[in-house]
């Protein structure tokens, strides 16, 4: 644990379920206690990204449809709103302890294409020096193959490879990783440690997320294998509780770790 005792620049990534309600409406004391933990350990001297998923979810409760609507465009249409109300709700909430945030909404070929890639990066270096902390979700207005293949776990792994994080930490709704499913085994053992990714291991990170969101532990699983290429630590904790990421940065395991290459 001493690697993430020492960790300065820390990708955190919440889900939808962690974010919101069954109904699609926002959770805003889980939302708030969020903040105010990240803020704290920007206080601390800690450099911050939020990848944040939610903008399709918050969306659907925005405007009163009751479940995520089934077409691209229907999604399209609500992720324009959520990320509007999302954004809204984080601004208000960082400037309560002094923070200005920054939006990055990205696709894939900002990764892939080599003079986007750098601008990213300059852009990310940036928001560092000026004390701002960035805030980034997929482009899911514009970027359809996302919203029908992707997952923003992955998204939170790729950005914290670009800004040479130390440490990825994805918040989601269970505690981790376990050696059966926890929702239908009671006696299932949560995993502390994920030396090496390999087929086992994949094969017990099976399974969809929830109905709000789109991913599932096989998504976290596949982002903790590119930070772990790119030699950062990924944990992956229950967001209920975001107040616990204090106990993982004094060295006391939380949820499962991935251990870097």
């Amino acid at each position: 644990m001493a690697d993430i005792t020492k960790a300065k620049r820390i990708v955190v990534k919440v889900g939808t379920s962690t974010l919101t309600y069954e109904n699609g409406k926002t959770n805003i004391r889980r939302m708030s206690k969020l903040v105010s933990v990240l803020a704290d350990l920007a206080n601390s001297g800690k450099e911050i990204v939020l990848v944040t998923s939610g903008a399709i979810g918050v969306g659907v409760g925005k405007l009163g449809l009751g479940s995520k609507p089934s077409d691209t465009s229907g999604k399209q249409a609500a992720a324009t709103v959520g990320q509007c109300e999302l954004m809204f709700m984080y601004d208000k909430l960082f400037s309560e302890y002094g923070y200005v945030v920054g939006q990055l909404l990205v696709t894939k070929s900002d990764f892939e294409d080599g003079q986007r890639r750098e601008n990213l990066s300059n852009a990310f270096e940036k928001l560092f020096e000026y004390g701002a902390i960035p805030i980034v979700n997929e482009n899911d207005s514009v970027a359809v193959e996302e919203i029908v293949y992707g997952d923003n776990d992955t998204l939170s792994a790729t950005v914290a490879s670009l800004v040479n994080a130390d440490l990825l930490v994805i918040f989601t709704d269970i505690d981790g990783l376990y050696d059966s499913d926890p929702r239908e085994n009671p006696d299932a053992k949560l995993i502390p440690v994920v030396e090496k990714i390999d087929d086992s291991i994949l094969a017990l990170a099976g399974g969809a997320g929830s109905k709000r969101g789109t991913g599932g532990m096989v998504t976290k699983v596949h982002a903790a294998q590119i930070t772990s290429k790119a030699g950062i630590n990924a944990v992956v904790m229950n967001g209920q509780a975001p107040q616990h990421i204090y106990k993982l940065l004094e060295g006391k395991p939380q949820g499962t770790l991935f251990k870097a290459k």
